[in-house]
């Protein structure tokens, strides 16, 4: 459970990593401004750890079954290997997930030089 934890508050710390920075240098520079560039490369990483955030809460409802409805086969079931398994299965469908989208986004015709006036832009 404390794997799962710790993977869980690191994803979390990385979520709010992809965003605050930005809007911190755009109050600094008094700008409102991202790039085309920046805003694939921040949809990207924003899109990758709200996917592993959310996988991870499914893992470790997973292992809250496991530990409540099998207690006597908890320790077979939920071997470290198995852990390490899970969250590293989490990573890897939720890179590919965000690469697909972010690599639908730029197949759409858009000027590449044109920057958009948020400090944050999603999908939509």
């Amino acid at each position: 459970m404390y794997f799962f934890l710790s993977n869980l508050s690191f994803t979390d710390i990385c979520f709010t990593s992809t965003t605050i920075p930005k809007m911190l240098v755009n109050i600094q520079a008094q700008s409102n401004v991202i790039t085309y560039a920046g805003y694939i490369t921040q949809m990207f990483f924003f899109l990758v750890f709200v996917g592993l955030d959310d996988c991870l809460l499914s893992v470790m409802a997973y292992d809250h079954y496991v530990a409540i409805c099998h207690p006597q086969q908890y320790m077979d079931i939920m071997n470290p290997w198995f852990c390490v398994l899970l969250v590293l299965i989490s990573w890897i469908v939720t890179v590919l997930n965000s690469m697909l989208q972010s690599f639908m986004v730029l197949q759409l015709s858009f000027c590449t030089h044109v920057e958009i006036p948020h400090f944050f832009c999603d999908l939509s």
